[in-house]
């Protein structure tokens, strides 16, 4: 029993920091997660939105656009919920909308100041 005890504790004279420091764990990454099928199906309507030219379209053909865009999408990832699909939708439209101008500043008003 001595030597069984002496065996077990030679480790901790001859390395005694071995009691103050927690065990290292194996941390190895781990494998990318893919994307979800929402990420995929925004995605998607992100390159479709740019390729098909929505962008400064006229109003009337943007909601026909994306109504039929939108039924593909449901059928194309049938996992995704109404309140997905909704989402989608909103973030497609608010992609779509032309980017604003910005205001240009008076160049009188900038030499008088």
């Amino acid at each position: 029993m001595r030597e069984t005890l002496a065996a077990s504790l030679s480790h901790v004279v001859s390395k005694p920091y071995r009691l103050y420091m927690a065990k290292q764990k194996n941390r190895r990454p781990s494998a990318p997660a893919g994307p979800t099928p929402f990420e995929e199906s925004r995605d998607e309507l992100f390159q479709h939105i740019i390729r098909c030219g929505v962008i400064g379209a006229e109003p009337e053909h943007v909601q026909e656009w994306f109504n039929e865009t939108m039924r593909y999408l449901e059928e194309r990832y049938p996992e995704l919920s109404t309140e997905q699909l909704g989402e989608l939708r909103v973030l497609g439209s608010r992609f779509a909308q032309p980017p604003k101008e910005r205001k240009t500043a008076d160049p009188d008003a900038a030499s008088a100041a």
